[in-house]
């Protein structure tokens, strides 16, 4: 079976102004999405995401530059020529995020033709559904009303979920938000669950050592399940401090794409949790991060904010994994998020459940061009105050 056509379907979606979300000083103003299509000279056809923040017009530009060295390819080579190979030190957030797309296409291809999920085929062991945790927590604004944090916590627990993850809210410094009244609001929080939801918490790498000690220990102590990101990514020395220092996971690396780039972070202890994502990664890079952080005992949990599609490729690495924990849905992303499927996966209190089909599992949804036209420009703008 020979690869005829590659193509990437970009598409876009305005927020209504009650969906846009936030965190610091940044605010979202729409959802992206990058969709890598790969066609055979059988009638099958695998898709993946890239992930977005790679810049979707830049994605497609890697994607078309890189197609001549997979056309004519036959899928059942050991290792297929692709240029799109991972730099280790990284070449660009396009160049990584593009062959990402493109491994996760393969894979759902790969899976087609075994007539097996992909998962299955990572894992012959992989169980047919992953738990779920809703990921938000970036709506709620210091000066009016932060109580909307907990309003939106009993929300998802009503929905069904049993995880929930939550950022620290608006620049700090616009309302003298300190360490401490940002745990009055935590200690709230964790009380108004009452441990019928796991807690986890996205410091979007915003705080200082000291801050993010502080909260670490009230955190863990509060029973949270990890802290990602609370550090700027470059201090791999504070992260292994602060990492040693608690009990509680310290997880990061989403924006990672290569096993070297996680490897200081392994060697050194930085992280108790990795976040590898398959939109920035793919498949085949991921799977490799996650059985080097085995040997360190370190588990994964992917990190992923946008479409189904990725939701998909993730859950299925998930499922794939030795000890598969948990995946993150991205709660704001809009109708985009679901409705670039034909036939969306089946979620019920809490857990993903995989289609009865090979691969991936789901296709693209037809006239995603025509419904989501894509919209130049960033997807978020600066707020001051």
């Amino acid at each position: 079976m020979k690869i005829t056509a590659i193509k990437t379907i970009l598409a876009s979606r305005m927020h209504e102004p009650e969906r846009q979300w936030f965190t610091s000083t940044f605010r979202s103003i729409k959802a992206d999405g990058a969709f890598v299509q790969i066609d055979t000279d059988e009638g099958l056809t695998g898709i993946g995401e890239a992930c977005a923040y790679g810049g979707p017009t830049q994605i497609k530009a890697w994607v078309d530059w890189l197609k001549p060295e997979l056309l004519g390819c036959e899928l059942n080579q050991p290792a297929l020529p692709l240029a799109a190979q991972l730099h280790p030190n990284g070449r660009s957030a396009a160049h990584d995020c593009a062959v990402a797309g493109i491994d996760c296409a393969l894979w759902d291809l790969r899976g087609q033709i075994a007539g097996k999920p992909t998962a299955t085929l990572l894992n012959p062991n992989a169980p047919g559904r992953v738990r779920l945790y809703a990921s938000a927590g970036c709506q709620y604004d210091w000066r009016a009303r932060p109580e909307q944090l907990i309003e939106e916590a009993l929300g998802f627990l009503a929905q069904g979920f049993s995880a929930y993850k939550f950022r620290i809210g608006t620049h700090w410094a616009w309302d003298k938000v300190t360490v401490e009244r940002f745990l009055g609001l935590v200690r709230e929080l964790a009380q108004a669950v009452d441990g019928r939801m796991e807690l986890m918490m996205e410091g979007n790498q915003r705080l200082t050592e000291e801050q993010a000690l502080a909260i670490a220990k009230e955190i863990e102590r509060l029973g949270f399940i990890w802290f990602e990101e609370p550090l700027p990514m470059a201090d791999i020395d504070g992260y292994a401090r602060l990492n040693a220092a608690v009990g509680l996971p310290i997880s990061g690396g989403e924006s990672l794409t290569t096993l070297e780039q996680f490897r200081p972070y392994l060697e050194k202890g930085a992280y108790g949790i990795v976040q590898p994502d398959v939109g920035w990664c793919g498949i085949s890079e991921a799977m490799r991060i996650a059985e080097a952080a085995a040997r360190y005992r370190v588990d994964v949990c992917p990190h992923s904010w946008h479409n189904g599609l990725m939701a998909m490729a993730n859950a299925h690495l998930v499922a794939a994994l030795p000890n598969p924990r948990v995946l993150e849905v991205c709660m704001h992303q809009g109708p985009l998020q679901w409705e670039s499927i034909a036939q969306p996966p089946l979620i019920k209190d809490g857990w993903l459940y995989f289609p009865e089909r090979p691969g991936l599992g789901v296709t693209l949804a037809a006239e995603i061009e025509q419904r989501f036209p894509y919209i130049e420009g960033h997807y978020g703008i600066n707020v001051e105050r």
